[in-house]
């Protein structure tokens, strides 16, 4: 809405335990976005992000790279970085 107000349908209010006034977060994601409450508690929040980890898990191909091998292709050639 103009304000940026948003409908959330009642079985996600519910779910979440979204209220009148409640306020939401939108993070944006490979998929679209998805709905975060605010006004999760820590332990919430955090069982929250390892479900979503969780659904990561096996999704990710490292081509046999190791960790090490993985974070140095990730940061590219050195060619370029100044020893000093």
């Amino acid at each position: 809405m103009e304000k940026g107000q948003v409908t959330i349908p009642k079985p996600i209010r519910d779910k979440l335990g979204i209220g009148q006034g409640s306020e939401v977060n939108f993070v944006v994601n490979a998929d679209g976005a998805s709905l975060v409450h605010v006004d999760q508690s820590r332990e919430e929040r955090i069982a929250a992000m390892r479900e979503h980890f969780e659904r990561l898990r096996g999704t990710l191909n490292f081509n046999g790279m190791d960790g090490k091998t993985f974070v140095d292709w990730l940061r590219g050639p050195k060619d370029n970085v100044d020893p000093n």
